[in-house]
């Protein structure tokens, strides 16, 4: 699937865990902007028809296997990568462990992205889309993010990281769903390779 250079790429991510204070692991979805839409109903479609925001925090997990499985199915035919990406902590402040985190996660994204779904060495013009909070809206998150894009070739391609409410955007509770996923491979219910081939999920 060869695309252009130019083709606009949206990079949903959300959180599990809190940055500074325990274990934080990023959930991300990667898809081409035409075919966000698709997907969006794809996820739609399995729930209830009175859900409102989905916080998978709040679920049962079998439900949310159960759910990313029928998700899976039902988008098979739609190209986008999603990805669990493991941030360890580091001696800096928070919103800096967060931006450092959303870095790492959208750089290996992108590569898998990449290669999986563009078939191309090149990729540009993409906006990172997450779930604002207090670590993402912080001036120290804001300089860090302006200094990576300036200095590494590999996440220069984002040209914008856009803050929104994650009751607006079923993306971005998928992407929830993908960043607690990690529980289910720590807690040993599930391994990498489980997780991949049964919910699409890549354990980076």
């Amino acid at each position: 699937m060869s695309q252009g250079n130019n083709k606009k790429i949206l990079f949903f991510i959300d959180e599990f865990g809190t940055a500074g204070v325990d274990d934080l692991y990023f959930g991300g979805v990667v898809a081409l902007a035409k075919d966000t839409g698709r997907l969006d109903k794809c996820f739609s479609d399995q729930l209830e028809a009175n859900a409102k925001e989905i916080h998978a925090v709040t679920m049962r997990d079998e439900y949310l296997k159960d759910l990313m499985m029928r998700f899976k199915q039902s988008a098979s035919q739609v190209h986008f990568i999603l990805i669990n990406r493991s941030v360890g902590n580091r001696q800096v402040p928070a919103p800096v462990i967060y931006a450092q985190g959303l870095i790492e996660t959208v750089k290996v994204g992108l590569k898998l992205f990449r290669k999986e779904v563009l078939k191309s060495t090149h990729i540009n013009n993409v906006e990172v889309i997450v779930d604002i909070n207090q670590h993402n809206s912080h001036p120290d998150f804001e300089n860090e993010i302006s200094r990576e894009v300036s200095k590494d070739r590999e996440f220069h391609p984002v040209n914008h990281v856009a803050r929104i409410d994650s009751a607006a955007s079923r993306m971005l509770q998928i992407a929830d769903i993908v960043a607690y996923s990690r529980k289910f491979v720590v807690n040993r219910d599930l391994n990498a390779e489980q997780l991949k081939r049964d919910y699409g999920v890549h354990i980076k």
